[in-house]
């Protein structure tokens, strides 16, 4: 006749296996944790922001314009100047996928006037975005 157990000392099935393997199954998961971290079928998304400007759309901007037909033509600024309103900068980047970055800046000047006077910078050669 078999003595009962006494159910404080009696160890459960998982108690056991863990106890014997329990390296083992933190390895395994830790693993799987890190190897989904680099997986290669993850989809990127190309990320663009700010104003795109063409070369069209410079070509359009005529001294003495006032800042309401500049605006017509190329859009609200990306950055407003608050300090100092006789610039306006229009930023422009697009971040594929890959993590490969393109961008432009293109500034524009005003007189005393708030007229048109000139801007610097050069609009990408071709548009990533279209």
């Amino acid at each position: 006749m078999q003595s009962p157990q006494n159910p404080k000392t009696r160890k459960s099935f998982f108690q056991t296996f863990c106890r014997h393997h329990g390296n083992w199954i933190a390895i395994c998961f830790l693993s799987i944790i890190a190897s989904a971290c680099s997986f290669p079928g993850v989809y990127r998304i190309n990320v663009q922001q700010g104003t795109i400007i063409t070369q069209d759309m410079l070509e359009q901007l005529k001294p003495g314009m006032t800042e309401r037909q500049v605006r017509y033509v190329l859009g609200t600024p990306s950055a407003p100047n608050t300090f100092d309103n006789t610039t306006e900068t229009y930023y422009y980047s697009f971040q594929q996928g890959n993590g490969k970055i393109k961008s432009q800046v293109i500034t524009l000047f005003y007189d005393d006037r708030r007229l048109y006077s000139h801007f610097t910078g050069q609009p990408l050669k071709e548009q990533p975005a279209y």
